[in-house]
């Protein structure tokens, strides 16, 4: 594998990231749905929320706006508290 994709791999790890997991974590739970009922509304498999919850998968915006409605949060506002803590 190219250094430069080594480098991309580790950013999935980085401080922000896991910052990110956790601020859609307590999302999901302030919505009191579990990984499973998520899952279901996302018509995703569970393993799908696991994975970027354990920071194993990247969001990307459409996925990130999709899952925002799923829970009924406001992803301009999730957004706003991530940059606070990056």
């Amino acid at each position: 594998m190219a250094p430069r994709a080594r480098n991309l791999q580790k950013s999935v790890h980085s401080a922000g990231q896991l910052a990110f997991c956790g601020l859609l974590i307590e999302a999901r739970r302030k919505a009191g749905l579990t990984q499973h009922a998520l899952a279901r509304r996302l018509q995703k498999p569970q393993s799908f929320v696991a994975k970027y919850e354990g920071g194993e998968r990247r969001v990307d915006v459409v996925e990130f706006v999709s899952i925002c409605r799923a829970i009924a949060a406001d992803p301009v506002k999730l957004l706003k508290k991530l940059s606070e803590v990056v």
